[in-house]
């Protein structure tokens, strides 16, 4: 079985802990989140795994290259153009050449959703994608119907909305988890070219594909790439452990 991790940000959001160190290489009780998102990822029965990268890119690649992951990694260099979420999948589809459905993850994540689970309920509904999201506070979310199908989306904030089928405004909202699984088939949709995120293009694929939405109702999940959250991360490790 086969991942990508979105390891290639500048992670802004943790400055100053990134001026002098990349994102991936952030540290939660002594181990940095790339092996965290690795190891959970070989925890399912992930045994290859493409990782993007830009930040600190040669610190990244040392790491990965240094450390018995468990897991057979390739590198997606980003260093000339950091392509974000939708660049970086397309940047990478010749990895994904079996035909079978795929995890993307963010490497900020730390979660206790059962990726079994969730790559069962993909191949059960069809989806071209299924993206695992939370009912908790954010300013964004995905909007989807009783069928768990994306809809639109919405930003509570600036109150911008963005509808891909009927059905939007009686859709419940819920927040990405930076988790989801993608069918390959997508690679034929994608028309977008050089840097664009995975967000919009969802957006318009949904129109006429299955974008799934998978609730995870797990005890734990939380984005280290926000301020004061390594703390947190590092206390239910701790606890759980």
């Amino acid at each position: 079985m086969k991942a990508i991790v979105f390891a290639a940000g500048h992670g802004t959001r943790l400055r100053p802990l990134t001026n002098n160190c990349p994102k991936a290489l952030i540290e939660i009780k002594g181990k940095p989140l790339i092996g965290h998102t690795l190891q959970n990822l070989s925890k399912y029965g992930v045994n290859e795994v493409i990782v993007n990268v830009h930040h600190f890119s040669e610190m990244v690649i040392s790491y990965l290259e240094k450390t018995d992951t468990g897991i057979d990694v390739t590198i997606s260099d980003e260093r000339d153009c950091l392509l974000d979420t939708g660049g970086g999948l397309l940047k990478a589809k010749g990895f994904f050449n079996d035909g079978n459905p795929f995890f993307a993850v963010n490497v900020d994540i730390i979660s206790t959703v059962n990726l079994n689970d969730v790559m069962a309920f993909h191949n059960k509904t069809n989806a071209l994608a299924t993206l695992v999201v939370r009912n908790r506070q954010t300013t964004r979310y995905f909007m989807f119907d009783r069928s768990n199908q994306l809809t639109g989306w919405k930003n509570n904030m600036t109150g911008e909305e963005i509808i891909s089928r009927d059905g939007f405004k009686n859709s419940v909202p819920l927040a990405f988890s930076g988790i989801q699984v993608i069918s390959p088939a997508i690679f034929d949709m994608i028309t977008e070219k050089g840097k664009f995120s995975l967000t919009p293009l969802y957006l318009r694929l949904a129109k006429e594909n299955s974008i799934i939405g998978y609730e995870d109702r797990s005890p734990f999940w939380i984005d280290v790439g926000k301020p004061g959250k390594i703390q947190e991360a590092e206390k239910w490790i701790m606890e759980s452990s």
